[in-house]
């Protein structure tokens, strides 16, 4: 029965490439990230109109990580749970920021993550080879372009 167990996920583990376990390594990262800088905005952005984005980063990312682990779960993979140490260092850096800088900053680091991870999405949602993982790749390029849009960013 272990076997038969050990054989199964086997089997799921090979139901992902390399290419997409490098593509759920990243973009969990960076949504980690969103979720936890979101946070931070809500409380020290200088206008409600930014702590209500924060609001909606932190709640949309928040549901995406989930999905992207109950994926990753179903196929007998891990998730990571905690920011790596570039992540952490950058989140670390923003938070010590205050006032108009804070805002400046968390701006253009929402644009930077949104057009990295947006390109990564848009990949894997052609690209993949797990099905499950290409339909949610297509879902949040959707959800990436439309966060570009309410931070005021022109779409390429």
């Amino acid at each position: 029965m272990v076997l038969a167990l050990s054989t199964s996920t086997s089997y799921a583990e090979d139901s992902f490439s390399a290419a997409d376990k490098a593509f759920v390594a990243k973009v969990s990262q960076g949504g980690m990230f969103e979720v936890e800088l979101a946070k931070v905005a809500e409380t020290k952005a200088t206008t409600q109109d930014l702590r209500d984005q924060a609001n909606t980063e932190e709640h949309d990312h928040t549901l995406l990580g989930n999905k992207l682990k109950s994926i990753m779960e179903a196929n007998g993979l891990e998730f990571p749970t905690a920011l790596n140490a570039e992540f952490q260092a950058r989140l670390d850096k923003l938070s010590a920021l205050s006032g108009a800088a804070f805002d400046t900053a968390y701006l253009k680091t929402m644009e930077e993550i949104h057009h990295i991870d947006g390109a990564a999405f848009k990949q894997e949602s052609t690209g993949g080879s797990n099905p499950d993982l290409k339909a949610f790749a297509a879902e949040t390029h959707r959800i990436v372009l439309r966060h570009l849009g309410e931070l005021g960013v022109t779409i390429h």
